[in-house]
């Protein structure tokens, strides 16, 4: 079994485990996948949150993985000075379904719109989960204003608003932490349908195309940006063949379809190379949004913006 399982309970109580997050985030939603356990999976579940400093994280004692291993008489009383039975409950006791493929996965949302740095999955009162999965907007610290950040970075607080074509895959992946694993980790748009059927090149060495695909992010925090990275890795027959991207600041926190946003060039029309990182120079103003054009259609892996934040 791929997963966490627990011993069948024969002692008072319920089973239970704490988790610290990627980054603080305001959690929207979860995915329990109880896939492979169907005669052992977990009954019922509960889901507590909180924000730990540092130190109060020191309070959790290390574990090993060793299958068969529990917690010991000490490891609990340590984990009592947390008082993590009393966090906040995001998610009250739901059922779970078995890990047949029909009934394998099970969705649940959250309202809350605070930040949080851990969670506890309370099992009752034992059993089996493949995969839990925490979806969410990450709601970091703000880092110092004269270091360079990637301002669009998930973990930064980075969200896709908007897009043109999402064909095979989403452009929310391009905002991913680390380098991506294969063009589905990325986004790639379908062909666009209204593509010349000759290709012409501009003097500049960009497509003379007229038709692109766009894509429209949040910053996690408003900024002005200075190096930027449009890294095509996995894409070598479907890369776009350039890209631009603008910059915008709004007074909102969000862009919705229909607005009127008077975008201003970050980075002007540059051709694109396949499987490879491009690394490009630029000075912006402080903005809060940037659209994403990339020319004729094609796919990008991943996508950094390194800048400042405002200090404002």
């Amino acid at each position: 079994m791929d997963g966490w399982e627990t011993r069948r309970k024969r002692i008072p109580g319920h089973d239970w485990c704490i988790i610290k997050l990627a980054v603080a985030c305001v959690i929207k939603g979860l995915l329990l996948d109880t896939a492979h356990f169907t005669g052992n999976n977990v009954l019922k579940f509960s889901i507590q949150a909180t924000i730990l400093s540092s130190e109060e994280e020191l309070q959790i004692p290390p574990r090993n993985t060793t299958v068969g291993s529990g917690a010991s008489a000490e490891d609990l009383d340590r984990v009592e000075e947390i008082f993590s039975e009393k966090w906040k409950e995001i998610v009250p006791v739901t059922s779970l379904r078995p890990g047949l493929e029909v009934t394998r996965y099970n969705y649940v949302k959250v309202f809350s719109n605070k930040p949080w740095t851990h969670i506890r999955l309370n099992i009752y009162p034992d059993g089996g989960i493949a995969r839990l999965r925490v979806y969410g907007e990450a709601s970091p610290e703000k880092p110092p204003a004269n270091e360079l950040t990637d301002l669009v970075s998930m973990l930064n607080g980075g969200v896709n608003q908007g897009y043109s074509n999402a064909h095979y895959s989403h452009p929310r992946n391009i905002l991913k932490p680390f380098k991506g694993v294969s063009m589905s980790d990325g986004w790639e748009t379908a062909r666009n349908q209204n593509r010349p059927a000759i290709i012409e090149l501009n003097e500049d060495g960009t497509l003379n195309v007229n038709v692109s695909e766009w894509a429209i992010f949040k910053l996690g925090f408003p900024g002005s940006l200075r190096r930027i990275c449009v890294d095509t890795s996995h894409f070598k027959g479907n890369y776009p063949g350039d890209v631009k991207i603008e910059g915008a600041y709004l007074e909102k926190e969000n862009w919705f379809p229909g607005d009127k946003v008077g975008w201003t060039s970050v980075l002007k029309q540059n051709p694109l190379e396949g499987d490879k990182e491009h690394w490009f120079d630029c000075e912006s103003d402080v903005i809060t949004h940037i659209k994403v054009t990339i020319s004729p259609d094609g796919g990008i892996s991943r996508l950094r913006t390194f800048g400042y934040i405002s200090p404002f």
